[in-house]
């Protein structure tokens, strides 16, 4: 556990799971105690309001082993409707060895979850995907990538919830709407939950 400002602490935890039970914790025990839980790769980042942070929080992050999956990780994914006509489809290929048919059938039957959400409102990081379609980012980024573009680089799978710049591989699209400022839930997808493909 490291202070994050005057108010903050960031936790360190062994990897993705744990920072989602971790994170279920301190929202369900100590939600009233705490300003914001933000989940992140392997942290999570817990913030206060109040001049300093309740001892039993403290107490309770000491004592936290991971058991058991989270609410979000027993919920139905979701599904997302995808093209796959990506202008580097063909180079994801390349860089595997398979066959783009091959490349898209092992993207479609993979299971994912949301690890993290950054760079942008909504932009997932999705973790889970099939090894062999772990590529690089490229090596030269684009100015803009059109919101709704399906990418991969290294461990992560994404869909670019708007027009931005961008470095990763993009194989496909999807007309889904990632992010909706004014809908009650504006990330369709949140750390936790499971995505599948169609």
């Amino acid at each position: 556990m490291r202070p994050a400002g005057d108010r903050g602490l960031l936790v360190e935890v062994d990897d993705n799971p744990a920072v989602h039970a971790l994170a279920a914790m301190v929202r369900e025990r100590f939600g009233d105690l705490v300003c914001d839980v933000v989940a992140g790769h392997e942290t999570v980042l817990i913030t206060w309001t109040t001049a300093t942070l309740d001892p039993r929080v403290l107490d309770a992050l000491a004592c936290f082993s991971p058991t058991g999956p989270t609410e979000a990780a027993t919920a139905p994914p979701v599904t997302i409707e995808v093209t796959y006509d990506g202008p580097d489809l063909q180079a994801v290929a390349d860089h595997t060895g398979l066959s783009t048919e091959e490349v898209v059938r092992r993207h479609r039957a993979a299971e994912y979850r949301v690890g993290f959400v950054g760079f942008a409102p909504g932009f997932a990081y999705l973790l889970g995907g099939d090894p062999r379609l772990r590529v690089p980012r490229r090596a030269d980024p684009r100015e803009r990538v059109p919101a709704g573009s399906l990418a991969l680089a290294d461990a992560y799978c994404a869909i670019y919830p708007s027009a931005s710049p961008g470095g990763w591989q993009l194989i496909g699209r999807t007309d889904t709407r990632m992010f909706d400022p004014a809908a009650t839930r504006p990330a369709l997808l949140e750390p936790g939950d499971g995505v599948r493909f169609a």
